[in-house]
């Protein structure tokens, strides 16, 4: 089993460098995968109360015989329950889906700016962090301005800010924000457009001088940049592969060749955090 290094937060805790992403993944099939991620050593399980699987995440750690406190579990908050009073009742009935008594790191999904209530929401989060429902809080998809306004209305800064983030679209600028703050940067799809980067000449050829696949390539990218990626993989094979990246380092000049992909139309769909709803 492949031994993952750990990333501390900024309030103590620790989070492994790469972690396990489950959307779309659900039902017996969705729990089967997430079993057998567990079991080739993924520490670090991504999910959210918009995923609807909180269930076979659950359902996974208990089958997958890890023990409990090795296991890092991730949900979101989704935008419409940012309301103070919701926003902690959606946190309590994750928890009793996923049958745990705490969860380790909880951010909300996306600031819905348009709304406003995201302040509010963070401090739902930042008072069950105080009561211990949650270890760690963090969001999700929020630009400096947004991040700048919760720290300065609670006083509390993010331990985590999950974002897309990929060799197309590889957010120089919110990492440095993240970075100045403190915050650790996680890495959603990021992988980007998978069967787009596989076909990637920069990557393959990166990949080709390492005896490694373009995807390994891209992980290794992202761990050496100081980001935590959330790979998403039904298949052993894919999971195990996903893993394997702990063995080998690119140089300045590859680093530098892969940031150079990165386009200004980027994203993978229409979900700029300052238009962008979820609900």
């Amino acid at each position: 089993m492949i031994q993952i290094p750990a990333r501390v937060l900024n309030d103590g805790h620790a989070l492994p460098a790469i972690g396990f992403g489950t959307y779309p993944l659900g039902g017996p099939e969705g729990v089967e995968a997430m079993v057998g991620a567990l079991r080739q050593g993924y520490r670090l399980i991504d999910s959210a109360v918009n995923y609807e699987n909180e269930g076979a995440v659950g359902e996974a750690i208990r089958r997958a015989g890890v023990p409990r406190e090795e296991i890092v579990v991730t949900s979101k908050l989704p935008g419409r329950h940012h309301a103070y009073a919701e926003a902690r009742t959606c946190v309590h009935e994750s928890l009793y889906r996923m049958r745990l008594d705490q969860i380790d790191l909880y951010l909300i999904h996306w600031p819905n700016p348009s709304v406003d209530r995201y302040v509010e929401a963070w401090q739902a989060l930042v008072d069950l962090q105080r009561d211990g429902v949650l270890r760690s809080i963090g969001v999700s998809n929020f630009l400096p301005d947004h991040l700048d306004r919760i720290i300065a209305e609670t006083g509390v800064t993010p331990a985590v800010n999950q974002v897309e983030l990929h060799p197309y679209f590889p957010q120089e600028r919110q990492r440095a924000v993240d970075a100045e703050r403190g915050i650790l940067t996680e890495s959603w799809s990021p992988l980007g457009r998978a069967e787009e980067i596989m076909h990637d000449q920069v990557l393959a050829g990166i990949a080709q001088a390492h005896g490694r696949t373009p995807a390994q390539v891209v992980l290794r990218w992202q761990l050496q940049l100081g980001n935590v990626p959330l790979p998403k993989a039904a298949s052993a094979s894919r999971q195990l592969e996903n893993l394997t990246v702990f063995d080998f380092e690119l140089d300045a000049e590859q680093m530098a060749s892969i940031a150079a992909l990165g386009r200004t139309d980027g994203r993978l769909f229409d979900a700029d955090p300052a238009t962008h709803e979820e609900f």
